[in-house]
């Protein structure tokens, strides 16, 4: 089984040229065509954190549906951090994981079913503080080692580190394969790898892309990134 992961920082839908456009980023996801997408800064940050966009959108206009955490009821997030998965596939279980942190961040993790393999799925935007990224994975890696059952597991999200292989990257040991598909910020002309994708031990790699299309180049301050993810047979 393949699958395609992507995360996109979509800067609440406010692109390079100042204007929030929803319907653009609505294109750009569908232009990617993954199976499960993390997004970041997906909520408004103040007062009732709607969701910038909005999911008769989401539902209407692409294969996805945005995994519920009934954490605010007009957001579909955490702290900004949401989960698309395309409709096939099933939602076992969603939660927000809890992070130290000095800034509004956050992670969001759910466990999905898909022709009878049960994956992990984690989306993060990290702190701007190196120690505090360090101490967010580190929550988030223990998050994922205290839910039930041992599943494929795909972490990505925006890591805020400009370092290629140190900082918080340190605290991935032996098991996980850390994946840099590209540069990624800032999107007119990317220098910094910010966003990243970590697949645990059980995934065979396939690909990594940064897309980097005309809508893309405007459509946020990031682009989107993504991995295509294999489970051998058993």
């Amino acid at each position: 089984m393949e699958l395609t992961f992507a995360s996109y920082n979509i800067h609440k839908a406010v692109g390079i040229d100042r204007r929030r456009d929803p319907d653009r980023i609505i294109a750009i996801l569908n232009e990617i065509g993954a199976d499960v997408v993390a997004l970041q800064e997906a909520d408004r940050r103040f007062g009732r954190r709607e969701t910038v966009l909005p999911l008769a959108a989401i539902d209407t206009y692409t294969p996805y549906r945005a995994i519920p955490l009934q954490m605010k009821p007009d957001s579909i997030g955490w702290h900004g951090n949401a989960l698309l998965v395309r409709r096939e596939i099933e939602v076992i279980e969603a939660a927000a994981v809890p992070l130290p942190t000095l800034e509004p961040r956050g992670a969001v993790r759910a466990d999905l079913r898909l022709d009878g393999h049960r994956l992990r799925v984690v989306g993060m935007h990290l702190d701007l503080s190196g120690l505090r990224r360090r101490q967010q994975v580190r929550s988030i890696l223990s998050h994922v080692a205290a839910c039930d059952g041992a599943s494929p597991t795909v972490l990505m999200g925006d890591f805020n580190e400009w370092a290629r292989h140190g900082g918080c990257f340190h605290e991935f040991l032996d098991g996980w394969h850390l994946l840099a598909p590209g540069r990624s910020f800032p999107s007119r002309r990317p220098v910094a790898q910010l966003d990243r994708i970590v697949a645990s031990h059980d995934w065979k790699l396939v690909g990594t892309g940064v897309h980097h299309s005309a809508l893309a180049a405007k459509g946020s301050d990031h682009l989107p990134v993504w991995a295509r993810l294999s489970l051998p047979k058993n």
